[in-house]
This record gives C-alpha cells, structure tokens and sequence, in this order.
C-alpha cells in the first residue's frame, strides 16, 4: 500500500546509503555496486504501476517470464489485478470439484461391567472365571462424502453400518443441496435401509431476518407398518453477539418440544436445555471452560435430569497433535450406571469409544474412570506424543533449513555487506541523536529467544542488529509496518521456520528504555 512518494523517500535513502561512489575501499565498493542495483531494480518495478501489479500478484517469477504469459503488456493494473481474480475464481471451482469433504464415526461400545459388577458365587464353577470378561457388545461406522456439481449444487453420499449383540443393519443415503440464495436453501433426500424400507425428506434453511433463522425438515418412511411421517422444525435467534436461543418442534415416531439457550465466548460454552416429549422430557444444564492455552484445553461438565433418570457428566479435551483433539468424559447416572467415553477427532474423522463400567453408583468405578484416563494420558503424553511431536517438528524445519539453505547464505552475505556500508550513515545519525538528545539504539537482536524455563534446553538463535535499526531512525524515531523484519536492510533469517522477536534497547532522552516486538508486529519507538 506504500504511495509514490514513500517509495521515492525510501529510494532516495537507500541510494545515498548504497552508492559507489561514496565507498573508497574496493571491497566495500563492489558490495555497494550489488546493493545499489539490487535497489535499483526493485524501483524500476514498483515505480511503474504495471509492473508493480504483476509482483504484488505473482511475485518475482510473473516478472521473470518469458513472452509475458502471464497477461498482455499492454493492460493497466486494474485490468491485471480483474485477470487475477478472475484466474484465482477458476482455481477456486477446480479445487471446489476435487473436493470430496470426507466425514466419517466409528463408535465401539464395551461392555465392562464384569469388572466390578461380578458375583462370585456364580463363576467358582467355571473355568477361567478368575478372569473379567470384557466384551464389545455394539459398534456403528458412519460416513459421508460431498461431490460439489456446481458453485450452487452439491450432492452428499452418505452410509451407516450398526451391530448390537448380534443383531445389526445398515443404511445409505443421497441427499442433493442447492443453494438458492445468501439467505438460504434447500435439500432434498432419499435413502433405503435392511431395517427399514425406503426414506424420503426435505430440508430447507432460510435467514428470516440478519439475527434469525429457520429450519424445517420433513420425512415419509415407508415400512411394513406403513407410511411414517416426521416433521421436525428449529426456530434459532441471536440474542446477543455470543448468545444463541433455539425452539425445536418435533412431530412424529417421538414427538417433542424443545427449547435451548447457548452462550458461546473465547473462554466458555454454556448451554440450557428443557424438552417435553414421549418418552422423554428433561432438563440440561452443562458449561464448559476454554483454557487459552497453546493445546487448546477444555474442562466441561453438565447435568441431565429426566423421567429416565439423572445423569451426571464431566470430562476434558485436548489438542494432541495439529489435526487431533482427545477427550475423555466420565457418565454417572441413576439408573444407567457408570461410563466412560473416550473420544478421538482426527481432521473430519471421529472414533468413539462408550465404555460401560457398572450398572450401580459404586465409587471404585467413579474413581477408575476419572483416574485412569488421566494417569495414562500423561504417561503417553510424556514418554510417546511430546517425544514424537518434537522429532516432527524438528524433520519439518531441518527440511525447510535444507530447501532454503543457498538463499538464506546470500541473504546474510547481503546483510553483513548491508551493514558495513552503513556504518559511516550510523556515525552521522548518532552524533545528529546525541545533539539533540533523541533516539539511540543502544543494542538491538533479532531471532529466537528462549525465556520460558520449560524450553531452556532449546538453543537461542540471535544476530545483531543494533547498525541497521540505527540507520532507520528518522527525526528522533523508527517506525517499522506490519511485515517479517527478515526483510529489513541489514536482516537476514537466523532461524527458518521457528518464532522469531526483535529485542531493542534504546535510550531517549537520557533514559533507557526496553522493547520487545513480534516478527510481523508493527513496531514504534520512542514508546508513548
């Protein structure tokens, strides 16, 4: 977004800062020579608007191709950057129509209730009986996947396989979507099943008003019984920026009306729900708390009360990898007993494992379940995910190190000759600082530091950079924009791919003062 004018100060700057003809050593004045063309070049391009266009769209090798493939010479720069878009619109459909959005669940349900509901009485005649029998008694695989048609159309292909003590079925499903418009549309559905005969349903989604909107799902499921008809409605507003209300009304097999309120912020979820219905109506009130940190923690809990019974539920989440997110939650209820679900996210993959401890309140179950997931997940979490995640890490930016090792070198030999030519600059501006009791950077690094005790082990990657931030004070100050300073005159990268600061220590008026600034963090000092 730089305007011409600030392009030609910057230019006139580096020129007087790079040009030969100041520099007597010949060393110094061939290093000159390399800069000042470098300089020169980069003028040449963003001083004319075409060219300028062509390298804020594809960089240096738009500039570098032969013939001009990429557009005609001859168009403006509103007319290359209407080229661009319209290119990126068809790189956009052609990745809309690779894309599948695979989505699928896989549940296994354990019965465990061998482990503390045994009666011994029952098992001294048998064989093996000193043995708790741990036995998988359901499981369920889901999984759909999206074939966009159009930019407007999609079709969704989805199946689901479940098993019970031997006794299972299966269905699949085709649903075609059509976007009608910004403010809604509508999906239409059919399906077939060995359990059940043939399915059919509309969906439709409208945006009432910007802070409402309505859905409506109807169903005919044709069986041996006959046509079953459903028809379920949710009415939703917002209440406020992170408040949600919800009206259901759900009219057929189970027929129920329900009303909900979520709160969702940075720091928590909450959500009421009540419901009256056959078979069920209850009540539900659950929170859960969103710690800030980098593994993206979350400690839940909630309370369910019905004429089924009373259920009591808490657990956590945590991030374990960059596409994985683990969660275990312990179910105590009257008369369902007590459960343990183990949860895995992977991308758009979940494996879900509900696991049935006991059919009683028995405290050695309660305190099982809470204990044992979290002894184990921090046993796996020390001895196998950090180890892994940090070997990862490290192959990552040793690649990085090795594919961008030969432009890095000539980065820093630019940079070292950069900051020997401004030596002489520097001198000026600081006796010009001193005079008027301005800005004078005392000392300046720039790379990876290393303050956290827990990562003392990790080694701290700094250069210098005390000359070149000196050479940009300006009229007692430095102002650098939201951008890498790898890309300022004397910088160069001393840590490819790792987090990297800027550290100044600067004196002001006679005081000293210290800064700690982000790698793209605009920065600006004297601090006010």
């Amino acid at each position: 977004q730089a305007s011409q004018d600030e392009l030609k100060a910057a230019y006139r700057r580096l020129c007087m800062l790079y040009h030969p003809d100041k520099h007597r050593d010949p060393e110094l004045k061939s290093q000159a020579e390399r800069l000042f063309n470098l300089v020169h070049q980069a003028y040449e391009v963003l001083s004319d608007p075409q060219t300028r266009a062509i390298y804020d769209i594809y960089g240096r090798r738009g500039l570098e191709m032969e013939g001009w493939e990429v557009v005609e010479r001859k168009r403006t720069a509103a007319e290359i950057r209407e080229e661009f878009e319209r290119l990126q619109r068809e790189r956009e459909e052609r990745r809309l129509q690779q894309r599948t959005n695979p989505k699928g669940t896989i549940s296994v349900g354990i019965d465990a209730t061998d482990l503390f509901d045994r009666y011994d009485e029952e098992y001294e005649d048998v064989p093996g009986s000193s043995f708790p029998q741990i036995e998988i008694n359901k499981m369920h695989i889901s999984q759909s996947i999206e074939a966009p048609l159009t930019s407007t159309d999609t079709a969704i292909l989805s199946g689901n396989l479940s098993t019970q003590n031997g006794n299972g079925g299966g269905s699949i499903n085709l649903a075609l979507r059509r976007v009608m418009s910004a403010k809604g549309w509508g999906e239409l559905e059919f399906g077939a099943g060995d359990l059940h005969g043939p399915l059919f349903g509309l969906k439709i989604f409208r945006n009432l008003t910007p802070r409402c909107f309505i859905t409506t799902n109807c169903a005919l499921q044709f069986s041996s019984r006959g046509v079953r008809p459903g028809l379920t409605t949710v009415l939703a507003r917002n209440l406020d920026k992170n408040t949600m209300g919800y009206l259901q009304w759900r009219w057929g097999i189970q027929s129920a009306m329900n009303t909900s309120i979520v709160r969702d912020t940075k720091t928590s979820h909450f959500t009421v729900a009540m419901q009256l219905g056959i078979p069920h109506s209850f009540m539900m009130v659950s929170y859960q708390h969103k710690f800030q940190d980098e593994d993206q923690t979350r400690v839940k809990g909630s309370l369910k009360a019905g004429f089924f019974g009373t259920i009591v539920e808490y657990g956590a989440e945590r991030k374990i990898s960059r596409h994985s997110v683990l969660g275990a939650t312990v179910s105590v209820g009257v008369p369902q007993g007590v459960s343990l679900k183990i949860k895995l996210n992977r991308a758009s993959q979940t494996y879900f494992f509900p696991v049935h401890l006991t059919d009683q309140l028995l405290p050695s179950a309660v305190f099982y379940a809470t204990v044992g997931p979290l002894v184990i997940y921090f046993a796996m979490h020390r001895l196998v995910i950090k180890p892994y995640l940090r070997a990862q890490k490290e192959r990552e930016l040793e690649k990085q190190r090795e594919s961008t090792a030969s432009d890095i070198l000539q980065k820093k030999q630019e940079a070292e000759a950069a900051v020997r030519l401004m030596q002489e600059s520097v001198r000026r501006i600081i006796e010009a600082e001193e005079a008027r009791m301005g800005l004078i950077v005392v000392n300046a690094w720039y790379g990876k530091f290393v303050n956290d005790n827990s990562r003392k082990n990790e080694k701290v990657k700094v250069i210098d950079v005390t000359v070149p931030l000196q050479c940009l004070v300006k009229d007692s100050k430095l102002i650098l924009t939201e951008a890498s300073k790898a890309g300022l005159p004397g910088f160069y990268d001393p840590c490819v791919g790792e987090e990297k600061s800027l550290k100044v220590l600067y004196q002001f008026r006679g005081v000293l003062h210290q800064v700690m600034s982000a790698d793209n963090e605009a920065l600006r000092i004297p601090k006010q």
